[in-house]
């Protein structure tokens, strides 16, 4: 890949359970180091798959070549009467940081919900220290609308704050 992707060096398609042993690597790659998602230390392949494959949950891989760079999980941030509103959670391989693969995927994301007739996205929980993230998520229409102190503990830093952060679409 160039230091900067373009969407025509990706092809970003959704994936079902059935693929999900491809991404496995890079997910376990992303959540190992404790600093960037909640998940357990000692999550399992199983797990992760129904929790970002099963409906409501859509999964949507980038690869360049055959290689997963990155991948996007969109869903409803709550059920019934929050349905509405989007929620999406990124991973980008730490080999291939820094090339706007997150970009690319948030923009992508933010399509395919549009698409699927929501009308805002709000992220959950982004680690404060995540400085990439919230820079490019910023970038892309998403203020910064909570802010929850110590939510998270980090691997490194102990407990971390996380923000709330909104868009419409």
């Amino acid at each position: 890949m160039s230091a900067s992707a373009t969407s025509a060096d990706l092809l970003i398609r959704e994936i079902r359970a059935d693929e999900f042993h491809r991404l496995w690597p890079l997910f376990q790659a992303v959540i190992a180091p404790g600093d960037t998602y909640s998940y357990p230390p000692d999550l399992t392949m199983e797990q992760a798959c129904e929790w970002w494959t099963t409906p409501p949950s859509r999964c949507f891989i980038a690869e360049s070549n055959g290689e997963i760079l990155g991948c996007y999980m969109l869903r409803p941030n709550q059920p019934g009467l929050g349905d509405h509103v989007a929620n999406a959670g990124y991973m980008v391989s730490p080999a291939a940081r820094g090339q706007g693969i997150a970009g690319i995927l948030c923009e992508h994301s933010l399509q395919q919900a549009r698409e699927a007739g929501f009308t805002a996205m709000q992220f959950n929980f982004v680690v404060s220290t995540n400085n990439s993230a919230v820079r490019v998520w910023q970038r892309h229409g998403f203020t910064i609308v909570g802010q929850v102190p110590g939510a998270f503990r980090h691997a490194t830093l102990g407990p971390t704050d996380i923000y709330v952060m909104h868009r419409y679409l």
